[in-house]
């Protein structure tokens, strides 16, 4: 029942969400009974998992024209950025967030990292607060309005990846000294000082599920709040639970962006 589209929408309902994000399958065998109840996002690309050996790519499922007729408010699309193939998935991203807002309709990027070099010496630099600020800002370069991103959990990416004597991107000592320090809230805020400035609004990934989901997503969430982000997207986490937990854990979420007691760092 947690993978009947009909179940993930009415959990989003029930639990207050303010739109549901899924893929053309998933959404258009729900759109007409759903689509005036809740803002929907169709996630134009996606990953398939029959490829052996294994690949990491997005590939588009879905036309934008198809989220407009659907009823959806608005088009999602992941990229793998530092992957060989990133340079597709951008060209193909680009033309389709060009569409949908020649149709009025919001774009929402999913800017992952995805390189096997990008794990040094038992770090993972795939959620560094340089790379993946990067990752935000070829983003909003894009266009996207909404970048999704994973919260930083560590820095100095670049500097990681120079050290083995190969020319790799541009950096400055002061990205780390003087735009941000070792504190979840400051790596967070690097990410959003690369959504120029928070013009382009900073959502974080709930993660996957585990043993303290209520206490990660609650952690998550005030950090994200406190950066200047904007919000979460909680998805296994909250639907591979019973109904009436999942509504509460997206209400925790929730509690957080309404207190005011929690404010900008």
């Amino acid at each position: 029942r947690y993978f009947d589209p009909a179940n993930i929408v009415e959990l989003a309902i029930e639990g207050g969400c303010n739109a549901v994000a899924s893929t053309l399958g998933g959404l258009s065998c729900v759109a007409r009974r759903y689509a005036h109840r809740i803002p929907m996002i169709l996630k134009l690309n996606h990953n398939e998992t029959l490829s052996y050996p294994a690949i990491y790519d997005q590939t588009l499922f879905a036309q934008v024209e198809q989220a407009f007729e659907m009823g959806c408010v608005a088009v999602g699309a992941t990229i793998y950025f530092g992957s060989h193939e990133s340079r597709r998935q951008i060209m193909e991203i680009s033309e389709a967030f060009e569409r949908a807002h020649e149709l009025g309709m919001v774009t929402v990027l999913w800017a992952y990292l995805r390189n096997p070099e990008f794990k040094q010496d038992g770090t993972d630099y795939h959620v560094a607060a340089d790379l993946t600020g990067q990752a935000n800002h070829l983003g909003v370069t894009l266009e996207a309005d909404i970048i999704k991103q994973k919260q930083p959990t560590n820095n100095g990416g670049y500097k990681a990846l120079n050290s083995n004597g190969q020319k790799f991107g541009k950096f400055d000592e002061k990205m780390y000294s003087d735009l941000a320090t070792d504190h979840p809230i400051d790596l967070t805020r690097y990410q959003v000082l690369n959504n120029y400035m928070g013009r382009a609004g900073l959502i974080n990934s709930g993660g996957a599920s585990g043993d303290d989901d209520f206490a990660q997503a609650a952690r998550t969430a005030v950090i994200n709040k406190r950066a200047g982000g904007m919000g979460l997207i909680s998805g296994r986490k909250a639907f591979q639970r019973p109904r009436e937990d999942g509504v509460k854990l997206l209400n925790l979420i929730q509690d957080i962006y309404l207190d005011d007691s929690i404010t900008i760092a």
